[in-house]
């Protein structure tokens, strides 16, 4: 499960005995210098999600591998997952050498606005299995989805007998998944 921050958030992991890995953008870890260790000390891992959230596809590929390795230095770690999942095929090459690129296979779509939070819960349940990496936001723009649906889905997946890990740096060293 991908995440970024929100104290309700870490509280309701908490309740269901669940761990994350959170893609931190670099800015603002900068802002809340606190963010990293708060995550780590509970037991989450954390990731990079480039400094600035750029678009690798609208960046050229100086100013956007610039931007994610400033990202990985704010935040200390290998992990990376693309902002929009979008990157330059030269991006990937170079991506693919310096981290470990995480991608998904449940996109929840909370960020949507044309889908409905029910439609949010219903597409993460749908497409769920085991060993899923399901990402959802921690932002303005979909905390009301999240709202609604983190709790469901946490408690669903729960009753169906799974677990939620955070993944670990070393588990990811035969498994990284490589982008084209």
């Amino acid at each position: 499960m991908v995440l970024f921050l929100n104290p309700w958030v870490i509280d309701l992991l908490e309740q269901f005995n669940a761990k994350a890995t959170f893609f931190c953008v670099g800015e603002n870890v900068k802002k809340y210098p606190n963010l990293l260790e708060e995550l780590r000390s509970q037991g989450h891992s954390v990731g990079n999600h480039s400094y600035n959230h750029y678009n690798g596809w609208q960046t050229d590929n100086l100013t956007y591998l610039r931007n994610v390795r400033k990202g990985a230095q704010a935040v200390h770690s290998e992990l990376f997952r693309p902002p929009y999942g979008k990157v330059k095929p030269s991006q990937a090459k170079f991506l693919n050498r310096h981290y470990r690129v995480v991608m998904w296979d449940v996109l929840s779509g909370d960020f949507d606005p044309q889908i409905t939070k029910e439609q949010c819960l219903n597409n993460v349940i749908k497409n769920t299995k085991a060993g899923s990496i399901i990402v959802f936001h921690d932002n303005i723009k979909s905390e009301e989805k999240l709202k609604f649906v983190l709790p469901k889905v946490l408690q669903h997946l729960s009753e169906q007998g799974y677990t939620f890990k955070a993944l670990e740096e070393k588990s990811l060293v035969n498994k990284k998944r490589k982008i084209a």
